[in-house]
């Protein structure tokens, strides 16, 4: 008789450890914390050292479903980013992409030489494979957190999320090539024609393949009448299906991957956003199981014994990447960017670190490398203490720093940031000021909206506010990226 246990002991093991986690992120998300921590806290139960027992250790087979994971969840956050708001997040984002990386990994190196005393090579390593932040995590505590962000911060986090992958994957591709080199003593060098030419092909095939494949797909989808009367489900396998093979094509032909299916999802949505929108349910679910999937497998790769070695000084490093190397960065790539000082520092905070950097961890193990498990083991706890810490925290440092909307309900919110007065955004600022008894700028004659972008010299978003003679203005509406309503709040003084 066929014995099945092969079968069904692999897929009892799967189906309970998911199971599990999801009961823990239920009660964990009332407390604060992700569902990817209870993922990821679940996959470590279930290893070696916890209570299953589960001897795991395929870095191959955690690779692939890595991998192929993290293409599905930047294919759902593609197709769910509004075009639109590429207004305001699109230039700092790619700044924080590109720049950002690189300096978080380099001032990240500087902690790894300084704590885990190792060499220059291996933790330039190290701090590439933990430079970027992790689109899984952003898009989904972003999504939970339960507060609504500023167009300007919301948008420049998560287009960061979806295109910093190939930065870290290059750095990482690279300096793992440097610190064998260094190892085997046949002296390290970099052309620096070469790596930038490899960077622009990188990102170049990835762009341009992305965005055209996208705009291919969706004409695609408005023309043929078979997809539009698709079953909802078929059609979302469909458009997972066509993201996956943009990802693997991509990869093949030597662009990046990640950043194609992010960008085909936001070509998809943009011009076929009828078509689609009815698949974006399934989707959701597609990655959430992607995300399960992903933070299980890493987690039972993971042996908590053996990170105990090096604990304190992994910690050092990943409160230094938290506390300095991130929000440093930051600054120096935003800076001259005109966000206010709180936009700044909220996003240096929110630079969350997930399965990026353990699936990058495993390219060490692969290429075998020296000192991988103690790069893995770092890398870990760097992503732990970012989901518990940075984690836990998004929605209260959002209030705390103003950079999150009132609910639309909440009408005492609503009044305190807006104030109590609603003008049209085309009304003369000089009209305002004579109604009010407000002293008029030099430039009264232009509309509400002129002056505020005036003087705040970048595109508006909802919440921007300007003083106007003691009188507080602030960007109450928009449609697209015209503003439709702002919003009045007299000095004291005139209010009674």
């Amino acid at each position: 008789m066929l014995n099945l246990d092969f079968l069904s002991l692999p897929l009892l093991t799967a189906s309970g450890l998911v199971f599990i986690s999801l009961l823990i992120g239920l009660f964990s998300k009332r407390a604060g914390f992700s569902f990817l921590l209870a993922f990821l806290f679940t996959g470590i139960m279930g290893g070696v050292d916890g209570p299953f027992g589960v001897e795991f250790d395929d870095y191959r087979l955690s690779f692939w479903v890595g991998n192929i994971a993290l293409a599905i969840i930047l294919l759902d956050g593609g197709l769910r980013t509004d075009f639109a708001t590429f207004r305001t997040g699109l230039k700092p984002a790619l700044l924080l992409a590109t720049v950002g990386v690189a300096l978080t990994s380099g001032f990240t190196a500087v902690a790894a030489v300084v704590f885990l005393d190792v060499s220059w090579p291996t933790a330039l390593l190290l701090g590439a494979i933990v430079g970027s932040t992790d689109a899984a995590a952003v898009f989904s505590l972003l999504k939970s957190a339960g507060v609504r962000l500023n167009e300007r911060v919301a948008t420049t986090l998560e287009i960061e999320s979806g295109m910093n992958d190939p930065m870290a994957v290059f750095l990482t591709l690279t300096l793992i090539g440097v610190a064998t080199a260094a190892h085997v003593g046949t002296g390290v060098t970099l052309d620096v024609s070469d790596f930038a030419t490899s960077l622009a092909s990188q990102f170049g095939w990835g762009t341009l393949l992305g965005v055209l494949t996208g705009l291919g797909f969706a004409w695609g989808l408005n023309r043929s009448r078979l997809l539009k009367e698709a079953p909802n489900g078929v059609l979302a396998l469909l458009v997972a299906s066509a993201g996956l093979t943009v990802f693997a094509f991509v990869t093949w032909v030597g662009g990046s991957g990640f950043l194609a299916v992010y960008l085909f999802g936001i070509a998809t949505h943009k011009n076929a956003r009828q078509a689609v929108e009815s698949s974006l349910s399934a989707l959701d679910g597609y990655a959430w199981l992607s995300q399960a999937s992903m933070f299980l497998l890493l987690g039972l790769l993971v042996t908590p014994s053996q990170m105990l070695e090096s604990f304190w000084p992994a910690l050092a490093v990943a409160l230094t990447m938290m506390f300095v190397a991130r929000p440093l960065a930051v600054w120096i790539c935003l800076g001259p960017m005109r966000f206010t000082g709180r936009e700044v520092t909220y996003i240096g905070w929110v630079g969350l670190r997930g399965a990026v950097p353990i699936v990058l961890a495993i390219f060490p193990f692969m290429a075998n490398v020296p000192q991988a498990a103690l790069i893995f083991n770092v890398a870990f706890l760097v992503v732990l203490a970012s989901l518990v810490l940075q984690g836990s925290s998004i929605g209260w440092f959002a209030r705390k720093m103003g950079v999150a909307l009132p609910d639309e309900d909440n009408e005492q919110a609503m009044r305190a940031l807006f104030g109590d007065f609603a003008l049209t955004a085309h009304t003369p600022v000089q009209d305002v000021c004579a109604f009010y008894g407000l002293t008029p700028p030099p430039d009264a004659h232009l509309t509400l909206e002129r002056w505020m972008a005036a003087a705040i010299r970048r595109p508006l978003v909802v919440g921007d506010q300007v003083w106007l003679d003691g009188a507080e203005l602030c960007v109450r509406a928009m449609e697209g990226d015209k503003v439709v309503s702002v919003g009045l709040k007299l000095p004291e003084a005139s209010e009674t």
